[in-house]
């Protein structure tokens, strides 16, 4: 991302440059994604925050938006055990999008985006987004269709998968192909459970080992995968964006309450 985005990200701007924008009616875009989340062998513990800032990145050019800084601590319990990895408590972590997400409202900004890249997350921000209230707030899971699973379905040759697996992977080939070792990427067994709990480095006897700290098949990726399902995700996205911003009070209804967690 360089100079044409640092009209979008705050981070990156004077303080009243922000406040003209606001009185201007800029949507604000808060993305959330860990910075301190293993991704296995071949990618990068912040993958979830380069995939959340990238995202906001092209919402905030296709709407004209202020994107606050990445909420990159939040809950993810099942990675703890390995190197690196953090994870907040529910209530620590409900308590700070709740009170971020305020402040971004409270300085009057119209509507609030809120981008998650994560999936244990999705229901303590939704949570923490219902005690605001919801007409200015809409919950956007970048993996919420009807597109991207459409495109997942159709381009997946992995058995089973979720994290740091051959979509996922596909999607920083194309993103951020320089931040990926693909001579690292290594399958995971598969596992008892569909969807598993807690992973684990240090026991192979578990159903939930994983060696990598993957789940699923990585060594399948490919930047062309990547490019049709980061368009199929920016589709759905900007969709849902659209809607939101063209509804009136008491039409909102949280994406992530919808969201079927796979």
């Amino acid at each position: 991302m360089g100079s044409d985005t640092d009209r979008h990200f705050i981070e990156r701007m004077h303080w009243d440059d922000v406040a003209r924008r606001i009185g201007d009616g800029a949507v604000a875009i808060l993305p959330i994604g860990a910075a301190a989340k293993q991704h296995g062998f071949h990618l990068p513990l912040n993958t979830d925050r380069i995939q959340a800032e990238w995202l906001a990145a092209r919402m905030a050019e296709k709407i004209d938006a202020l994107v606050w800084p990445t909420l990159t601590y939040g809950h993810y319990p099942a990675f703890t055990e390995y190197a690196g990895s953090s994870s907040l408590s529910i209530s620590t972590f409900e308590a700070f999008v709740r009170e971020i997400a305020g402040q971004i409202l409270g300085s009057g900004c119209p509507k609030l985006l809120v981008l998650n890249t994560g999936i244990s997350t999705l229901a303590p921000v939704d949570r923490a987004l219902a005690r605001l209230g919801g007409e200015r707030i809409r919950h956007l899971w970048i993996h919420e269709g009807p597109r991207y699973p459409r495109a997942a379905r159709q381009l997946a040759e992995q058995g089973h998968g979720s994290h740091a697996d051959e979509l996922e992977t596909s999607l920083m080939l194309a993103m951020v192909p320089h931040l990926v070792d693909m001579t690292r990427a290594e399958a995971s067994p598969a596992l008892i459970q569909e969807t598993p709990g807690a992973l684990t480095p240090s026991d192979p006897h578990s159903p939930n080992y994983s060696r990598s700290g993957c789940y699923g098949d990585p060594t399948r990726a490919t930047a062309a995968k990547g490019e049709a399902l980061l368009a199929a995700i920016l589709d759905d996205l900007h969709e849902q964006a659209a809607a939101f911003m063209a509804q009136g009070p008491g039409e909102h209804r949280s994406a992530a309450a919808q969201a079927v967690l796979r």
